[in-house]
């Protein structure tokens, strides 16, 4: 079968691979799109810590079951449209035995420690996938990205009426911001870019304030009656970005950091503790994320056709990576299209 590879920092390449075979208690996938992360753009550029070269990317799939292996459930049925959970999850580390699995210790994400989606076939656990009809498959391939979003929503503890902040509107801020929204919460995105301006507001946000050209903490506060948000949601990864986060809260506040700083960040800390402040990571997403993101979009038919910037045929998919890094500021979500790749 084929599957495009990438070889080295800034090159990809079609490769043909072998075909894999379901085992026992596994579902072969007849994979149909696929979203392009900015994990994957990330280790295209050799800015992921986590990924080796080379590397099949890819771990936000929607598919279709092309066959099961021994011990799999009479619901996996062939010709079912699913979406795959991409993360691994050992059962024994502290996360695990906490009932947090999306922060594994030992987590392996398809298309960073392991090869991904990004081929013709792949063959899964069926275990990591829900299955699902109803959406089409470039909407399932959109779950993942939202899911960490809502994650995120669900760590910061987002109820009606709270002020949220969040930092950034790539996808992960996007699946923030609707995740909040969802809460009814009153969202305030910060975003540099004005392209997405429009679109934002045609998503239901009220407010967007572009940093580069207002005064931030001001416009803020102004927005919150003077207090400051309840809760900040950092989707950017940059260690001013992190700071700016403690700055927005409000006194008891609390910040969800969703981002990965590449570098060290320095903090007042005095802050923390004067305003009292929660601050948390968030990884990944729960499989609770995932069926909360299903049922999101399973109400708003028309959201991916938004959401999805554009569309790469499989023919093409080498020409991704180099459109999407030249395009971040007015793109949302890559995808490729595999359905109509040859099959072996």
């Amino acid at each position: 079968m084929q599957a495009l590879a990438i070889t080295s920092i800034g090159e990809t390449a079609f490769q043909t691979v072998e075909t894999p075979r379901p085992g026992a208690g596994d579902v072969l996938i007849d994979v149909g799109c696929v979203g392009l992360c900015g994990s994957d753009l990330n280790t295209f550029k050799g800015l992921n810590p986590l990924a080796t070269l080379p590397r099949i990317p890819g771990h936000e799939i929607g598919g279709t079951i092309l066959d099961v292996g021994p011990d799999v459930p009479s619901t996996f049925r062939r010709g079912t449209r699913a979406v795959v959970v991409p993360y691994t999850a050992c059962g024994q580390c502290a996360a695990c035995k906490n009932g947090r699995p999306n922060a594994c210790k030992h987590n392996q994400t398809l298309g960073v420690q392991r090869h991904g989606g990004m081929a013709d076939r792949l063959v899964v656990p069926h275990t990591h996938l829900i299955l699902n009809d109803h959406l089409s498959l470039r909407e399932l391939a959109l779950v993942e990205p939202l899911s960490v979003g809502f994650h995120a929503v669900t760590r910061g503890s987002v109820a009606a009426g709270d002020a949220v902040v969040v930092l950034g509107a790539g996808m992960i801020g996007l699946g923030a911001i609707l995740g909040a929204l969802a809460k009814g919460a009153h969202v305030i995105v910060v975003e540099i870019s004005e392209n997405k301006r429009e679109m934002l507001k045609a998503l239901g946000v009220r407010d967007v304030v572009n940093p580069t050209t207002e005064n931030l903490p001001d416009r803020v506060a102004e927005l919150t009656d003077g207090h400051g948000a309840d809760v900040v949601i950092e989707a950017v990864g940059l260690p001013e970005t992190f700071r700016s986060a403690v700055d927005l809260a409000c006194f008891s506040g609390r910040i969800v950091y969703v981002g990965y700083a590449k570098s060290e960040v320095s903090y007042n800390t005095a802050i923390f503790n004067l305003k009292e402040l929660d601050i948390m990571g968030s990884r990944n997403a729960t499989r609770a994320d995932f069926e909360a993101v299903i049922a999101f979009l399973e109400t708003q038919p028309t959201l991916a056709e938004h959401l999805i910037s554009r569309v790469f045929p499989w023919a093409e998919a080498d020409q991704a990576f180099g459109y999407w890094d030249a395009n971040r500021q007015n793109t949302f979500k890559v995808m490729i299209d595999m359905q109509d790749q040859p099959h072996a």
